[in-house]
């Protein structure tokens, strides 16, 4: 009677390794492989730069006299920032509607099932990279050269910038709706516009919603410093704080800066959780 014939109490029992190990060999040569590049990558960076090291040696004590010239706040500067404050938050608010309306239009023409063809799909992503790929910074800079100083260039610098982050996402949803939903409102003889309204809206409302607020919810803390480049809001007087070096004054707008960004995070979470 050969082995394989033996009765099952009998075969022979299958060896197993001494210990358990997660990886094979072979993918520990590719991970050591992996995160050698990276530490090349690193370093042929960190040698491409022009880095002051020096500069290292006392950082800790000029971090320590910052905080010391700091400190204590000044809170009588306080009723000074509650106007502008309220305006960052009027920039943030008014930045992200304008980007929804022209969002969702970029967003049809963005998405391969919703695009006529493939120009109009190509021209719909070339204003997602435009827009995303441009810092909200350098759109304030533009903004402000166009409208001159003051919120309304912010409001434009927001709104270009979100255009494209917002249209992304609901490109994105609107290519993986239940295409049953198109296809029974084209049999009722719907235009193109009804199909968009009835049978894709609805089902991309929750994305559309949950992306928006989080998009505010960005451009909260993003308006707070287009004020560098003039664009209004809370950070025309930080940069002035900074430049006269009234650091008592610069804490205490930095305080109201982290306390509004809180909030704002704090009700974009609440209304997410509720919405999506």
């Amino acid at each position: 009677m050969t082995a394989h014939q033996l009765p099952q109490d009998r075969a022979p029992m299958r060896r197993y390794p001494d210990h358990w190990e997660r990886y094979s060999l072979r993918e520990r040569v590719v991970h050591w492989i992996w995160l050698g590049g990276i530490a090349l990558a690193a370093a042929w960076s960190v040698s491409a730069l022009d880095i002051e090291w020096a500069f290292f040696a006392d950082a800790h004590e000029q971090a320590a006299d910052l905080i010391e010239r700091m400190w204590p706040p000044r809170w009588s500067y306080l009723p000074r920032i509650v106007q502008p404050l309220i305006e960052t938050l009027h920039i943030a608010t008014l930045g992200t509607m304008i980007a929804i309306v022209f969002a969702l239009p970029v967003a049809f023409l963005a998405a391969r099932n919703t695009t006529y063809n493939q120009a109009t799909w190509l021209l719909g992503r070339a204003m997602l990279v435009m827009s995303r790929s441009i810092n909200t910074v350098i759109w304030g800079l533009l903004f402000v050269a166009i409208f001159g100083p003051g919120p309304v260039a912010g409001i434009c610098a927001v709104a270009a910038r979100s255009i494209g982050f917002i249209a992304k996402l609901v490109a994105e949803a609107i290519e993986e709706v239940d295409a049953g939903q198109i296809e029974a409102a084209e049999s009722t003889g719907a235009s193109t516009l009804q199909v968009y309204g009835v049978a894709i809206l609805p089902q991309i409302l929750p994305v559309l919603i949950g992306t928006s607020i989080y998009r505010w919810d960005i451009n909260v803390r993003e308006s707070s410093v287009l004020g560098f480049v003039g664009a209004g809001g809370i950070g025309l007087l930080l940069y002035a704080s900074i430049n006269q070096f009234a650091w008592s004054q610069a804490i205490v707008i930095l305080i109201a800066i982290l306390g509004i960004v809180i909030i704002s995070e704090a009700l974009s979470a609440y209304v997410r959780s509720r919405i999506v």
